[in-house]
């Protein structure tokens, strides 16, 4: 059974990142650690005699909410603090850089900007048409800019200062508004966060014709089809997804459970 539904797919909205890495001072990332078997040897004991080091926790060592300018009310930037440095996550011990080198990831929390996914045919293992539409709205720039701007004034701390050799990426050439904005288009990525693409809502008898799902999760104009996951969210929370998913499951099994 068909039942069109305009919202399906639209109001994408995702957490954009902006890797941010440095040259540290000192060998004591873990690109010094896991550059030699040796190094791996050491890291791997650790962890298989003592289960400590750093097989033990999880790479974003260092969490930061904070705001990219003072006059607002909440937070609106999320930090993760990495000791390590790579030109991109997931190429794993070998993708690491060669040099001492340590990352913060700036991410933006509060996305004005809405993309959109398209299934481009019945076949399910073909791909669908993504368009996350990262960084089209004005406030979801200044965002990332003044994220960056924080960045390099923790990296300016007398904390922190004494391990900074230099700024890789972006990299200090990059001092003006739109000189950075440009670096963050060409660098910046998703931290994997996307939602909203099947958001709650009355739907279009209660004026909202956007809407895919109620407040209980049913799909509108479809008996006995539900959506469960972050795509029901009608706007990003802003931090990480993994537990509001998780607590919208629970109510969703919760709500089945009844009738």
């Amino acid at each position: 059974m068909a039942h069109e539904l305009p919202g399906v797919g639209e109001n994408l909205q995702d957490h954009f990142q902006v890797r941010m890495y440095y040259r540290c001072t000192r060998p004591i990332t873990l690109n010094d650690q896991l550059r030699s078997w040796s190094g791996k040897a050491r890291v791997a004991a650790e962890f298989l005699f003592r289960r400590s080091g750093a097989m033990s926790i999880g790479a974003g060592q260092v969490g930061i909410f904070t705001r990219s300018r003072p006059d607002l009310e909440a937070p609106d930037l999320q930090f993760h603090i990495f000791p390590l440095s790579t030109d991109r996550p997931g190429l794993g011990i070998e993708g690491l850089h060669k040099f001492s080198g340590f990352t913060a990831s700036v991410s933006h929390l509060r996305p004005e900007s809405r993309g959109r996914i398209v299934v481009k045919s019945p076949d399910p293992g073909q791909a669908p048409a993504i368009w996350p539409n990262f960084l089209d709205a004005a406030e979801d720039q200044e965002a990332i800019v003044g994220g960056v701007r924080v960045a390099r004034r923790l990296s300016g701390t007398r904390a922190l200062a004494p391990y900074v050799a230099e700024e890789v990426s972006i990299g200090a050439a990059a001092s003006s508004d739109a000189e950075i904005l440009a670096a963050a288009r060409e660098l910046g990525t998703t931290i994997f966060h996307p939602s909203g693409t099947c958001k709650m809502g009355l739907g279009e008898i209660g004026g909202d014709p956007m809407a895919v799902v109620d407040e209980r999760l049913r799909v509108h104009g479809v008996g006995g089809l539900r959506v469960i996951d972050a795509s029901i969210m009608p706007r990003l929370v802003s931090g990480n997804t993994n537990a509001p998913v998780v607590m919208i499951a629970e109510k969703a099994a919760a709500m089945i459970r009844e009738w």
